[in-house]
């Protein structure tokens, strides 16, 4: 049984020290962020009026609301980074497309032999450098 707060009759307020603060900065979506600065700030709210006796559960709780809640919003953080990075990914792809086809329409392309369009396409999929433009964008999206 935990009991490391109870009838702590002064223990009024908790004040989180480490990297949560700039986790929850680097949140997507505001409404995220304005949510985890509540839960967190509840604690400061409800302490006052806990019963000695009682502290120790509140903290937990409290502790794993928190805890659940980041988590929540990491993995829906993590789930539009892969969305982005898809749609990222896609649009370099399609703009090497373009590009080809725009180089093809002026007509200075050598007469080769007509290449299967599949085979063209993975291609300017390799050749569009999405590894590279993704590789150095990833870094601004980690939350931290």
């Amino acid at each position: 049984e935990y009991n490391q707060f109870d009838d702590c009759e002064q223990l009024v307020t908790v004040d989180l020290v480490g990297g949560i603060y700039k986790t929850v900065s680097s949140l997507h979506m505001d409404s995220w962020r304005t949510e985890m600065i509540a839960e967190i700030n509840r604690i400061n709210q409800v302490l006052p009026n806990t019963p000695g006796n009682e502290k120790t559960d509140v903290v937990r709780q409290w502790m794993e609301v928190v805890i659940d809640k980041m988590d929540h919003c990491k993995s829906e953080h993590y789930r539009y980074v892969k969305e982005g990075v898809t749609l990222l990914e896609l649009a370099l792809w399609k703009s090497k497309i373009d590009e080809k086809e725009e180089y093809t329409a002026e007509g200075e392309t050598t007469k080769k032999a007509k290449v299967d369009a599949e085979s063209a396409r993975k291609e300017r999929r390799i050749t569009c450098g999405a590894g590279i433009v993704i590789k150095n964008v990833l870094p601004f999206l980690r939350l931290e």
